[in-house]
């Protein structure tokens, strides 16, 4: 009796798949960082809370060192990652800065000039 010749096991690297055929999604279509979430808690909630968490997790500019390098640490403490600068700041909870606290940087200078002028005339 001849013997038959050993089945050839075909090698890892010689079996590939294409990349398309694989039928997963490379990345989310439309709910970007909520997408952790799944089909849970419901379409409006998932809108909000994906405009809060793009926000915290963005870079902002330093008002020291003029910089796109403060990133948050926690709730309403922002830290400049400038190897020259480090500063941190308070700020608010999503944002570096609140709406509030632009509204009061705008009054302040208003008055600051204000009586800077009133000085000047006397």
């Amino acid at each position: 009796m001849a013997q038959a010749a050993p089945a050839q096991v075909p090698s890892l690297a010689s079996v590939r798949t294409a990349p398309s055929s694989c039928g997963m999604a490379k990345h989310t279509k439309r709910v970007g960082i909520t997408g952790k979430y799944g089909t849970r808690y419901g379409a409006s909630l998932r809108k909000i809370s994906k405009k809060y968490e793009i926000q915290q997790h963005a870079k902002y500019m330093c008002t020291f060192c003029g910089k796109e390098t403060v990133k948050r640490l926690a709730a309403g403490i922002w830290k400049c990652k400038a190897k020259q600068c480090r500063k941190t700041m308070a700020g608010g909870c999503w944002l570096l800065t609140t709406g509030a606290a632009a509204t009061v940087r705008a009054t302040v200078a208003r008055l600051r000039k204000a009586q800077l002028g009133a000085a000047d005339a006397k």
